[in-house]
């Protein structure tokens, strides 16, 4: 569940929105238990990812770093290549 979560910090361009509530969606899955929450919990999920969206865009705007941004486009090229050698 949670090998989408992926690094947001220091890539050009920066994290979207939408890639960081992605990233809270399957942490929230991965600790409450399920992939698809009962309707009695449905609620309980929703809110709990907008929170962590909001903290991670915080934790993200507060973040500094000496390093040069990562070229996100090299970085999925990468993970693609290893991959690649992983399930050859």
């Amino acid at each position: 569940m949670c090998r989408n979560i992926r690094r947001l910090h220091n890539f050009e361009p920066p994290a979207t929105h939408d890639e960081i509530e992605s990233a809270a969606l399957q942490f929230v899955r991965k600790v409450g238990g399920s992939s698809k929450p009962s309707m009695a919990n449905e609620a309980a999920y929703a809110i709990a990812v907008s929170e962590i969206t909001a903290t991670t865009e915080r934790l993200l705007r507060a973040l500094t770093t000496s390093a040069a941004p990562l070229d996100r486009e090299e970085f999925a090229a990468a993970a693609r290549a290893r991959a690649a050698k992983r399930y050859a």
